[in-house]
């Protein structure tokens, strides 16, 4: 369940990533999304290995891991675009 799970974690991710960092982002809903899918994979990735233990499934705590991280890259991403 792993990638599969991210990737929709990730969809849902952006939404509130976008919905909590509201600003004027170019390319919209289809980028906001895939910045999503990137941040919950990275928020996976980093929560796994600083150790916040296995993310496996549909919980609460994988769902606020993944959004951290779309958090993370939507922000790098506006800190990119504005340079």
């Amino acid at each position: 369940m792993g990638i599969i799970s991210w990737i929709i974690f990730g969809l849902v991710a952006g939404v509130f990533a976008k919905f909590l960092m509201p600003g004027d982002d170019p390319g919209g809903f289809i980028k906001t999304t895939g910045l999503g899918i990137i941040g919950a994979l990275v928020g996976g990735f980093i929560g796994t290995r600083i150790g916040f233990g296995d993310v496996t499934g549909f919980n609460i705590r994988s769902f606020a891991i993944a959004i951290a991280g779309a958090l993370l890259v939507l922000w790098g991403y506006r800190k990119i675009k504005s340079s």
